[in-house]
């Protein structure tokens, strides 16, 4: 990793099989790249304890004399659940038996695992003298899309029927879309999905429903994946469908087809969701 700011804090959010061409082919070559965030003397919030991982970045903060925190270690999500497409949550201390209620404007219950990285950065920061009032702990959760442009995670744009954006285009990241499927009240469920030519296409494909209506596009860039060779592959898969050249004529054509009680994700990539115009 390069970095070139000294940090009050690093922050390593969990460890993917992602851009494996520029940070390695295993996730102990993956957390050894990351790791090179941590800065000497700087304390460093890992997001998710994981075994293959978390003696790694603990050898390289002793190294380094950072202290190293896991945020899931700290506190944990005790209970949680939507309204009007907000997340609300309550979050426990590992060593306390408080509980304090956390408002997000981010529905994707996956939030919840950046939730506590947050929690646990904002702790340290206060650890280390920061005056950082829960109270402005609370605000920005509440207004985390207005205050860093945040958008494409499990984004709704649209109602009636439900459309969402969501830039999950990884192993790791469909899981978690996947999941948050799971969790998700439709009739019919129609995926669009457009992909770049350099992820681990066959692993995204073997995560999706079967049961989804399939609609395959391409992004304006020439790493997209040719819409004609992402139906092929996945087909492959089980999963059928037809291909459009681009996403927005997509959108138009799955709007006109689809039921007030459906859900419509669109997905696969950041340039695929870059390009919405809804």
């Amino acid at each position: 990793s390069t970095n070139i700011v000294m940090p009050l804090v690093s922050v390593i959010t969990n460890i993917g099989m992602d851009h494996m061409n520029i940070l390695g082919d295993t996730i102990e070559k993956i957390a050894i790249e990351k790791g090179g965030i941590i800065k000497k003397g700087i304390p460093v919030v890992i997001g998710e304890t994981d075994k293959t991982t978390a003696s790694i970045f603990e050898l390289i903060g002793a190294a380094k004399q950072a202290p190293v925190y896991f945020a899931d270690q700290r506190q944990y999500v005790a209970e949680w659940k939507y309204e009007h497409h907000k997340l609300m949550t309550g979050v426990d201390s590992q060593h306390h038996t408080d509980r304090t209620a956390y408002l997000l404007d981010l529905p994707g219950y996956y939030q919840t695992k950046n939730l506590l990285t947050v929690l646990a950065a904002c702790t340290v920061l206060q650890e280390n003298g920061w005056k950082l009032p829960e109270s402005v702990i609370q605000s920005a959760l509440r207004q985390v899309k207005k205050m860093t442009g945040l958008h494409g995670r499990w984004d709704i744009v649209h109602q009636h029927p439900t459309v969402i954006l969501d830039v999950a285009h990884n192993e790791a990241g469909m899981q978690q879309v996947v999941e948050q499927l799971e969790l998700t009240d439709y009739h019919d469920l129609h995926i669009i999905l457009g992909m770049v030519k350099d992820k681990e296409i066959g692993k995204v494909l073997s995560l999706l429903p079967s049961s989804a209506h399939y609609y395959f596009t391409q992004a304006d860039i020439p790493r997209a994946l040719d819409a004609n060779e992402l139906r092929e592959q996945a087909a492959a898969a089980g999963l059928r469908g037809k291909s459009f050249p681009d996403v927005n004529t997509t959108i138009k054509e799955v709007l006109a087809k689809a039921k007030p009680e459906d859900l419509i994700l669109v997905c696969g990539s950041v340039f695929i969701v870059g390009e919405v115009n809804l």
